[in-house]
């Protein structure tokens, strides 16, 4: 068994690139912080440091081992931070997983009301896509997450909220499309598209062209929107996005307009089945079940 102590120096040694600089900010002698390198490698059975005149570089194994062991130490901290909780008042941090959506501005707000009330309580949001949001869960990491229309599964307890977001297409202003109200599939036909990459909503919107029988040119794929907005204003195509994303207002290049017919998503809680929670978690989730249907 590895030692989570030997993960953390291990963690040191690949960020610092060296083990004489991670043995000073380790505080440890750097004889001893390589031969635990060492005992560590033989351990695994595997190479992890090819050692340079001038630096320490991973090998494949290293990298391999440098996210697994950021997992660990995470989780550990997590749950350590759990049982620091004050008994007399409510403390600690919340995971959070969200992917880009205006509708996370509710939940803003009732952390917002959460922390005037316990300001020892800390959120900590990781923004992705569905997909890595629910790895992160699986793993531990994240107390809950907020995703579009996912894919359900008996792993989760899973409570659609009343929060819609509309998708519709972003585009360039000079685009003759942009003299348009809404955009109908049919449409998009022959136009260039970067569609989102994870795997729910890329399957939910693949089922929409197909029930208009229209074959979308995807030129390119996306998990945040930001690049993607970059790709639009370079030229290279039409993204298919969720409103309110990117603020298109005034000299801004681009343009947002919706899809016709109109197509929303609806906004889910996911959790894990028989999940354990800290009170500060316990206190945000009440605080979502009483607040979010009247903000």
């Amino acid at each position: 068994m590895i030692e989570t102590r030997l993960l953390q120096y291990f963690l040191a040694v690949a960020e610092e690139q060296s083990i004489t600089k991670a043995a000073e900010y380790l505080h440890i002698s750097q004889p001893t912080l390589s031969k635990q390198m060492m005992d560590l490698e033989e351990n695994l059975g595997k190479q992890l440091l090819i050692r340079g005149r001038k630096r320490v570089t991973l090998t494949e194994e290293g990298i391999f081992l440098r996210g697994r062991a950021q997992e660990i130490i995470s989780l550990m901290d997590k749950t350590e931070s759990a049982f620091r909780e004050n008994e007399e008042s409510i403390a600690g941090d919340v995971y959070i997983g969200c992917g880009e959506h205006r509708s996370t501005f509710s939940i803003m707000q009732i952390i917002r009301t959460i922390q005037e009330e316990y300001p020892d309580i800390q959120f900590h949001f990781f923004s992705s896509n569905a997909d890595a949001i629910i790895e992160r869960l699986d793993k531990g990491l994240l107390d809950m997450g907020f995703l579009l229309e996912p894919e359900i599964s008996h792993r989760y307890d899973c409570r659609k909220l009343p929060l819609h977001e509309s998708w519709g297409i972003l585009m360039r202003k000079d685009s003759p499309l942009a003299a348009k109200k809404e955009i109908s599939f049919s449409e998009l036909a022959d136009l260039p598209l970067i569609m989102p990459s994870q795997s729910s909503n890329s399957g939910r919107l693949t089922a929409y062209f197909a029930d208009v029988e229209v074959q979308p040119h995807v030129v390119s794929t996306y998990n945040l929107i930001y690049n993607a907005g970059l790709m639009v204003e370079a030229g290279i195509g039409y993204a298919l996005c969720i409103d309110e994303l990117i603020n298109t207002a005034g000299s801004h290049p681009l343009t947002f307009r919706p899809l016709s017919p109109r197509l929303s998503s609806d906004v889910y809680l996911f959790t894990k089945k028989y999940q354990v929670f800290s009170k500060a978690a316990k206190l945000f989730l009440n605080r979502l079940e009483t607040g979010i249907g009247s903000l």
